[in-house]
């Protein structure tokens, strides 16, 4: 059970989401604050009965993360490959020489919409009655984000054939039971939320309708509580149980094809979106459906998260971002104690080595790591390393991500370059050499 905010906390939280209902004009809203495992404040504002932890809303395009936590799981149980051609596991489409990687990613160039009438407001049917053509291949692969419904509806088609049992079935009995989520559902169930549209100029209310998008299910067809949403905003924390390892979601959330180094930046990665925002790192998902908007999103360095669900179409200002800079200001993480802790490699190997004559340090880092990265206040290339069993290391991040480091006793070699005690040392093994006449 999660500790509650502060009295003061829980009034500023409570300031910020009523305002954002009222001018947004939903016709409810719930939204909460995730720490400790589970919910840590919410509020249930407009038309909404109590508890409002237990209403469920659409969570819409959150479904497509449910989705790829299940595409994810067939990866690390060996049956597929990210790099796999979506040929090899739905034959017959024209996105088969796209990989299941780019697929999750936005990267396969499918077109955004499934073709046919607006999929989010007419009943659905199988892969087959879609009747995909080329039309329905608008990029070249890789080319760039183009985000897809299309793309995950076919990624809910993977997993169901592998798995021989319905989409709905795969992520009811590998995801959504195993976190706890017993109330979230491909259709509404018990106390729901009545999906709306309000009209631009008036205070008046338009139902929308509600269905079985078939095929399409995969890409936004879920619904939840705002409890269930909190415990999924936990998964994404880190509390992932037995249903993926936390190291298949660090993976997920690595952004794809944005250069994650630069002050402001909005990515996806395998099934999540990854947003900067005011110098933090958000992870998540937002959603949309007819008469639903939902979000969860978290902050892993402060280890918080935040959850949104409302019935309206459209209209509502950013809201999650808000509520963890309001934690966050009123409640900052107090992290662990820093505690000595063996260094992975010889204290000698570590200090300061030149990348021809610029000056870099190789650093231990918690958890067994390296870093190399050039000295505070100057440019360059930094990049963590984690070790690998054959005496190398690997790049985690930064320029030099999958990238293979091999220390050797007087250089560093690195993705070609060497890296030596001096600059220019004419004792190691500098590409091209250096020049007998020295420095002058």
């Amino acid at each position: 059970m999660a500790e509650p905010v502060l009295p003061s906390t829980a009034r500023t939280l409570l300031a910020r989401t009523a305002r954002v209902q009222r001018d947004g004009r939903a016709p409810s809203l719930v939204a909460g604050v995730v720490r400790d495992g589970g919910l840590a404040w919410s509020a249930g504002r407009g038309d909404v009965a109590e508890p409002h932890t237990d209403v469920q809303y659409r969570l819409g395009s959150i479904s497509k993360t449910v989705t790829a936590v299940a595409v994810m799981r067939l990866r690390d149980e060996g049956r597929l490959g990210l790099d796999d051609p979506l040929e090899e596991h739905v034959p017959g489409t024209p996105l088969g020489d796209r990989t299941v990687g780019q697929l999750l990613s936005h990267l396969a160039g499918a077109t955004s919409e499934s073709p046919g009438g607006w999929w989010e407001r007419v009943p659905g049917g199988s892969l087959e009655e879609l009747r995909l053509t080329g039309d329905d291949v608008v990029l070249g692969a890789a080319r760039r984000f183009h985000y897809s419904n299309l793309g995950f509806g076919l990624l809910g088609e993977l997993v169901a054939r592998h798995r021989g049992v319905p989409w709905t079935d795969v992520v009811r009995d590998e995801v959504l039971a195993p976190l706890g989520m017993t109330r979230t559902d491909p259709r509404p169930t018990g106390r729901a939320a009545q999906g709306s549209a309000v009209h631009p100029w008036a205070d008046v209310v338009l139902p929308e309708p509600e269905h079985d998008a078939g095929v399409m299910a995969a890409a936004g067809q879920l619904w939840a509580t705002l409890a269930d949403l909190g415990r999924f905003g936990s998964f994404l924390l880190g509390d992932t149980g037995d249903v993926l390892s936390p190291a298949t979601l660090e993976e997920m959330a690595v952004p794809a094809g944005v250069d994650s180094s630069a002050p402001g930046w909005s990515a996806y990665g395998l099934g999540l979106q990854v947003l900067r925002v005011d110098g933090q790192v958000l992870v998540g998902h937002g959603g949309s459906m007819p008469g639903f908007l939902a979000g969860v999103f978290v902050d892993r360095s402060e280890q918080a998260g935040a959850v949104l669900l409302a019935n309206t179409t459209s209209g509502l200002d950013p809201l999650l971002p808000g509520l963890l800079a309001d934690l966050r200001a009123a409640e900052p993480r107090v992290v662990e104690a820093w505690t000595p802790s063996p260094p992975p490699v010889p204290l000698d190997v570590l200090g300061v080595w030149f990348w021809g004559p610029a000056p870099h340090v190789l650093r231990a880092q918690a958890g067994g790591l390296l870093h190399l990265g050039p000295l505070p206040g100057r440019g360059g290339r930094a990049s963590r390393f984690a070790p690998r069993e054959d005496g190398t290391w690997v790049g985690l991040d930064g320029y030099y991500a999958g990238e293979t480091l091999r220390i050797a006793p007087d250089h560093l070699d690195l993705a070609t370059f060497v890296f030596t005690r001096t600059p220019y040392d004419p004792e190691a093994p500098v590409p091209g050499g250096v020049d007998e006449r020295g420095w002058a």
